[in-house]
Parts: C-alpha cells; sequence; structure tokens
C-alpha cells in the first residue's frame, strides 16, 4: 500500500500554541509509520515551505488551535493550495469559532443557550448597561479564543470593569453571559454525511477552580473526565441530539466536540470546537475509545474523511 505522505501541521501565533505542539508529538507518535511518511510545519516559520511542497502532500492534518489555525484560515490556504485536510472547511471553522455568532446559529436552530451580550470597550468604565441586562453571576469571554484564555466569572458587580479589562487584552469582541450552575459534559460528532455522536464525557475540576480554565484543562491531575459520563437515559439521547445539532447548524464536518451544561432535566450549549484536544487522554479521543476507536484508529479515521470529504468537493466542482 502507497504511504500517505501528511503534513501535519502545528504550532501557530495564538496563546495556545504550547497546546498544539504537544498534541502534534503525540499525533506524530501515534500515526502509523506503516502508513503515513509525516513531515512537520509550523504556520509560524514554514507556511511558505507548506506552499513549495503542496504538489507532493497527499493531506494535512491540522492541530492548531485558537486564530490563524482554528479561524478558517488555515483551511483556506490548504483548499488554495489543493490539499485535503482533516475537519470541518473555511466557513464552519469561522463561524464555531466566533462565540457570538456560533450562540446566536445554536439560536435559530433551537438550541437552548444562556442570555447573553456582547460588551464594548466602554463598558469597562460604564458596566451599568451590562449590569441591567443580564443576572450575576456573569462570564466574560473574549469571542475568538479557546482553552479559556482571558476568561473570568464575575460574581459581584465591581468585579465586571477588571474582567472586561482582561478580556478585551485577548480580543477586540468580548461577550458576556450568565452563567449556568451544573454539570458540564462535552458530546463529540464524528462523520461527513452522515455524522454520529460519540459517548458522554463528564468534566470535573478540582474543587479549587472556579471552571474549567486553561490550567484545570491542562494541568494534570487538576479535573476529572468520567466516560462514559452517568446520566439519565434522557440527558444521554438529548446531549447527543443537540451535538448532532449544533454540528449541522455550523456547517461541520469530519468530526466536533460540543460542551454543555446539565441542568436539571435539560441541557445548555456552551461553545462548539472544530479542532479538540488531540492527544490520548483528551477528551474526544476519550470517547472514541469508548465507542471502539483507539487513538490510531481515530486519527485513520480523522485523515480519511478528509480526503473523502475533499474527492466530494472536486467531483461536485468539475
Amino acid at each position: 500500500m502507497k504511504k500517505i505522505r501528511l503534513a501535519l501541521i502545528a504550532g501557530g501565533t495564538s496563546g495556545e500554541r504550547q497546546v498544539s505542539l504537544d498534541g502534534a508529538a503525540g499525533v506524530e507518535k501515534a500515526l502509523d509509520p506503516a502508513r503515513y511518511i509525516v513531515t512537520r510545519y509550523d504556520p509560524a516559520t514554514d507556511l511558505a515551505q507548506l506552499t513549495i511542497d503542496a504538489a507532493d502532500i497527499d493531506a494535512a492534518f491540522i492541530l492548531l488551535h485558537g486564530l490563524h489555525g482554528e479561524d478558517g484560515t488555515v483551511q483556506g490556504l490548504l483548499e488554495l493550495l489543493g490539499i485535503p485536510y482533516q475537519g470541518s472547511g473555511v466557513l464552519g471553522s469561522a463561524m464555531a469559532m466566533d462565540k457570538n455568532l456560533a450562540k446566536t446559529m445554536y439560536r435559530l436552530h433551537g438550541l437552548p443557550v444562556a442570555d447573553w451580550e456582547m460588551a464594548t470597550v466602554a463598558d469597562i468604565d460604564e458596566p451599568a448597561r451590562i449590569l441591567d441586562r443580564l443576572r450575576l453571576p456573569l462570564v466574560i469571554k473574549p469571542v475568538r479564543q479557546g482553552s479559556s484564555l482571558g476568561m473570568s466569572i464575575v460574581r459581584q458587580p465591581e468585579e465586571l470593569p477588571k474582567a472586561l479589562g482582561k478580556a478585551f487584552q485577548y480580543d477586540r469582541e468580548v461577550m458576556v453571559e450568565e452563567f449556568v450552575q451544573g454539570r458540564e459534559i462535552t458530546v463529540g460528532v464524528l462523520g461527513n454525511d452522515n455524522p454520529e455522536a460519540l459517548p458522554l464525557v463528564e468534566i470535573i475540576p478540582d474543587k479549587r477552580f472556579d471552571f474549567f480554565d486553561y490550567e484545570a484543562k491542562y494541568k494534570k491531575g487538576a479535573s476529572r473526565e468520567i466516560c462514559p459520563a452517568k446520566v439519565s437515559d434522557t440527558i444521554w439521547d438529548k446531549a447527543q441530539q443537540y451535538a448532532l445539532a449544533a454540528h449541522r447548524a455550523l456547517q461541520l464536518s469530519g468530526y466536533s466536540r460540543t460542551d454543555m451544561i446539565i441542568v436539571g432535566d435539560d441541557l445548555v450549549l456552551l461553545e462548539t470546537n472544530t479542532i479538540p484536544g488531540m492527544t490520548p487522554t483528551s477528551l474526544l479521543p476519550q470517547a472514541a475509545t469508548v465507542h471502539g476507536l483507539d487513538f490510531p484508529a481515530l486519527l485513520d479515521k480523522l485523515i480519511e474523511l478528509g480526503i473523502e470529504r475533499a474527492k466530494a468537493l472536486k467531483r461536485l466542482n468539475a
């Protein structure tokens, strides 16, 4: 069997650069050398070389998080170069990365979300507008950041200006949403034309963390994950339906992972990740393992789906 010449794209310039590099090391180790010839490319330094090598690349595996990687920019470059890649295309990647737009799409498709407002820099000095419209506690989020960078929970009115100031250091657009108390779960989706939902994972941060922030996500032992999550059949079925609905609402393909909060017998959607963490112990790979795909098999499947999607698009455009 002819080996697939694979470009493993990782690093980049976002605040999640190290997370990307750490994940890429694990992915490269797990890829079967009998099936792949892997070449690493870092967008911070290697974009010119990627364009030079494009004709000799069969597929790309994007392992970038945050801006200039998860937001459709690298996806657009690969499409111009004619290189198939795993995951969602330009439009879906851009919509999912923009938390305000993603929540708007959720709501348009009847999916439950917390109330939110978009902040302005003026709200730092005059936060009354936001406090009049939303109920404390509040979650402050940069609109186009991942890994909870720049995120804060505000429980007292006087905390809001500082939290807004922090978020505006990470993005020119900032979202303020009502905090939803409950159990956090995440649901992966896998597939192109007929995607299927994976088993639920419950995320339990250590009690010293207010929420699943950067440290809780990546510090060893800072959080526990339970897969399959111990929830009722009603929640299980509804969570999988919502994950699939979010995937379709944002026009995603290949795979995604949607985070939610359990509130009584219902759920509230938080956000959808188009390039979830990709180590053997990351959330989506854990769910895939329970589903019957170990880590190397999951990587094979994602690459296969990316090549399949590129061939389908090529037939449409022929």
